[in-house]
């Protein structure tokens, strides 16, 4: 049965996103296939607003060496100039600041970008325009901005840009920012031994999502039920939610909770295109960043192991869908 953890654990822990898979590179980009000979022994995955970290261990249960393709999907970076996001904020060509060992030792990635609207691969315009892949960027903003009133009609049109008004004290103006989403995936090539075990580490910055207050506890309005949302989605349940309503300044105000939101997804699924599909030993710790923080997310027998961290422990995981972390930071308290 899915979970959160369980009430009491959040209530004890108040005051008191992505996984290898292997890969071939084809003319249309990254397809992800399932290796028969190469079994993911287990997985340690730590999960940080600041930080991810995972080791995982394969061994090559074929009888020849094999020479492996592996890629590394990220989390989509989708641009909000309206709310808190924390992106990350490496150089162009290694945004996440993703680094890979292979048994301790430093291995070259290669960073494959693309740019997405409406579900369509827009890559090919983004660079026959000149821009910057990366949408976040002040560079990427000025670069739209400063693009033909002709050439903004096209992209608006393909969801490629979006426009934004306002009144900066010299009357209204209006501006045009990226709005395609940046799709990544770093691979890299290694030996695998015939028989052998082969320890490979991960580690970069997560993109964070959140927002400046708890959206979660408002009543559904045109359609849109944030409680089922989250309650899907980070397995928020009714202990969750009590131990939120506690600490609000006004009864009547549900965003009166001295929290914000920070998101972080993590991409589990693509761990299953190892042979027989699953983590033979798979290990999550999940960091809250401060005992004053609240956290959920869905999983099974999770505990508490630190005034910070939680873990859940699985054998013969077999990941059905993505990892969604929810932490509420406290607001520091006001004059």
């Amino acid at each position: 049965m899915r979970s959160l953890i369980a009430a009491g654990l959040l209530l004890a822990a108040a005051p008191a996103w992505a996984n290898d898979t292997s890969a071939v590179l084809t003319t249309g980009g990254l397809e992800f296939i399932t290796n028969q000979d190469i079994v993911m022994e287990s997985e340690e995955l730590f999960i940080s607003k600041d930080e991810i970290r995972v080791v995982y261990q394969f061994n090559n249960t074929g009888a020849e060496d094999q020479n492996i393709l592996v890629a590394f999907p990220m989390p989509d970076i989708v641009p909000n100039f309206w709310s808190p996001v924390a992106f990350p904020m490496g150089p162009d060509d290694n945004l996440f600041q993703f680094e890979t060992t292979l048994n301790g030792q430093h291995v070259e990635t290669e960073l494959h970008e693309y740019a997405y609207a409406f579900g369509v691969d827009r890559t090919k315009t983004i660079k026959q325009l000149g821009l910057p892949l990366v949408p976040i960027t002040s560079a990427a903003s000025e670069a739209t901005d400063a693009l033909d009133n002709q050439t903004i009609e096209r992209l608006l049109h393909l969801g490629l840009v979006a426009p934004d008004e306002f009144d900066a004290g010299e009357g209204w103006e209006k501006h045009y920012w990226p709005a395609w989403t940046y799709k990544a995936t770093y691979t890299w090539e290694g030996i695998f031994p015939a028989g052998e075990t082969v320890t490979v580490e991960h580690r970069y910055k997560p993109s964070v999502g959140g927002t400046v207050g708890v959206s979660f506890l408002s009543e559904p309005y045109e359609g849109y039920d944030p409680a089922a949302e989250y309650r899907t989605k980070y397995c928020t349940d009714e202990g969750f939610l009590a131990a939120v309503r506690k600490t609000l300044t006004n009864p009547d105000e549900p965003w009166s909770a001295p929290f914000f939101e920070s998101w972080i997804s993590y991409i589990l699924t693509t761990g299953g295109n190892w042979s027989g599909g699953a983590i033979g030993k798979f290990r999550l710790v999940v960091d809250k960043g401060s005992a004053d923080n609240l956290v959920s997310f869905c999983g099974e027998g999770v505990k508490k192991i630190g005034p910070t961290t939680f873990e859940m422990v699985k054998e013969d995981f077999w990941p059905q869908e993505e990892l969604n972390i929810l932490i509420l930071e406290r607001q520091p308290a006001s004059n």
